[in-house]
């Protein structure tokens, strides 16, 4: 266990402060899109059958009133199945731009390195290169995995809206 902390401690040494903040808001959007699966699978099925349950128990369904609350109705259900999906999105759009600070500041490192010791430090400049490809990289990968399941719940959520709004439809 404390070995493979020291590799992780390595790791994340070696990629720099981007790459710290790189792993935060992946955590950060594995969190969102886990709990965005969550509510779709768990909690919306109990949430949709409250809302169906509330326009079956209505006697009239077909006045311009009884209509408005069916639209509310599934207004609510809309929003709450969108809840989340725009910091999903922006998370897997702010990654790579991270990512992309990381090979900058990794360039800057190299740089450094360059104008102190010139071309004979090889390992001053891997570091600086390690700075600058390890946080974009796990940036990119972030971001694609991220964009999959974004379109994914995006899907997902518009075809259990269409449910909705068929599942409430007037007798």
């Amino acid at each position: 266990m404390l070995e493979q902390m020291d590799i992780m401690r390595d790791f994340f040494s070696k990629g720099g402060p981007v790459l710290s903040g790189v792993f935060i808001l992946s955590i950060f959007l594995w969190l969102l899109i886990l709990e965005r699966y969550y509510f779709l699978y768990v909690v919306y099925p109990k949430h949709l059958e409250s809302i169906v349950t509330q326009w079956q128990e209505r006697r009239e369904q077909s006045s311009w009133y009884a209509l408005k609350i069916r639209d509310g109705l599934l207004s609510e259900a809309s929003i709450a199945l969108k809840r989340n999906l725009i910091p999903i999105q922006t998370l897997t759009g702010i990654l790579p731009l991270l990512g992309l600070l990381g090979t900058v500041t990794g360039m800057i490192a190299i740089f450094e390195v360059l104008n102190v010791f010139g071309n004979g430090n090889a390992r001053g400049m891997a570091d600086g290169i390690s700075k600058a490809l390890l946080p974009t990289t796990a940036g990119l990968v972030t971001s694609i995995i991220g964009i999959y399941f974004s379109a994914d719940l995006n899907k997902r959520t518009k075809t259990k809206e269409l449910l909705a709004k068929d599942l409430l439809t007037h007798n």
